[in-house]
């Protein structure tokens, strides 16, 4: 699948929005931790409303046209998409209520405040689960139809959230040996949980050209695509990167995205300034961002079958250069292929 930056953009900042505001929530209304000021509840609660406001802006850069944006609230019994849109909007009152509680009465909110701010971490949960199901519920891409995919998302948002949690508990002093003792735990589990799904989806058997055809006691191959250009279908679905490309990028997730962060909260633990926490806090974004790209790269759709690859589970031969090449393999153990257009029979027809 072909990345598109905005929706990167979008399931990372918000993401990230709404895993701070979950550990805002439990740890202010349980009573977790060193009391938090009025200022840093504030401070809190402002950027994680920030970020996630800014995520779902930033998530209609990939429409074509976005006066139709409103359509996606139309569909919640079918769509996890428009799910994710009424939960996503439906997440906004029940914060205001909170964060007008907090803003009037202090850190010691009345009973209403208090149990909007339950509603709405319980919905910012609910709205990371269902961006995850978008892509969890889709039978036609293999590497994204498993449970571990929306827990991936919940637990992402939680672990970045964590760190900018620890973060912004420096500004205003207050940051405790427990702040980096969460962020370490949840970066771990996150990162464990990443480490399964590399796992698992290196060992998925999807759909096969045989098995499309229903043609199983023979090699079947395509001997011509049904075109001689690159179409929408190619551009967006026939995405190929290179294995070493795969490889340097899934090292990146883990070194910016655990690894970093991890060390620094251990350095702050053994007497390091607390300031850097700022540092884990970047570094598991731009950790968690590669691994988002890396999530629709290593994609595929079983539409791939229709343009010449054999299987929705591997990558082609060699990878595409530069724009979308999905071309027809006649040996599946042979590494030549040709480009979209350049046929065994030239024509490409």
């Amino acid at each position: 699948m072909h990345p598109a930056f905005s929706v990167i953009l979008f399931t990372v900042i918000s993401g990230a929005g709404y895993g701070l505001f979950i550990l805002l929530a439990a740890f202010h209304l349980a009573g977790i931790g060193p009391a938090m000021s009025h200022g840093e509840l504030l401070a809190h609660g402002a950027v994680s409303l920030g970020m996630i406001t800014l995520g779902l802006m930033l998530s209609t850069g990939h429409l074509a046209n976005k006066k139709n944006a409103w359509r996606s609230f139309m569909r919640f019994k079918t769509s996890w998409l428009s799910r994710e849109a009424v939960f996503a909007v439906l997440f906004y009152p029940f914060a205001g209520i909170y964060g007008l509680g907090v803003l009037l009465q202090g850190a010691a909110i009345g009973p209403l405040p208090a149990l909007a701010g339950v509603i709405a971490a319980v919905l910012a949960v609910i709205t990371l689960f269902s961006t995850g199901m978008i892509y969890g519920c889709l039978k036609t891409i293999r590497q994204w139809n498993t449970a571990l995919t929306p827990a991936n998302y919940i637990m992402l948002g939680i672990a970045t959230g964590t760190t900018l949690f620890a973060a912004i508990a420096t500004v205003f002093g207050n940051a405790t040996a427990m702040h980096a003792g969460v962020a370490m735990v949840a970066l771990v589990a996150a990162a464990v949980l990443k480490a399964i799904y590399y796992f698992w989806i290196s060992r998925v058997n999807g759909p096969t050209i045989n098995t499309a055809t229903t043609f199983n006691r023979a090699t079947v191959r395509l001997l011509d695509t049904g075109h001689t250009a690159g179409t929408f279908l190619t551009d967006e679905f026939g995405y190929d990167p290179r294995k070493d490309t795969i490889d340097n990028v899934k090292m990146g997730v883990f070194l910016l995205g655990f690894v970093a962060p991890v060390l620094v909260f251990a350095s702050i633990l053994s007497g390091a300034p607390a300031g850097i926490a700022w540092l884990a806090a970047v570094s598991s974004l731009i950790g968690i961002g590669m691994e988002r790209w890396l999530f629709f790269a290593e994609a595929k759709h079983v539409v791939r079958l229709y343009h010449g690859a054999q299987t929705c589970t591997n990558s082609l031969a060699e990878p595409a250069r530069g724009r979308t090449s999905v071309a027809p393999v006649t040996d599946p153990t042979d590494a030549r292929r040709w480009e979209l257009g350049d046929t065994p029979g030239g024509s490409g027809s």
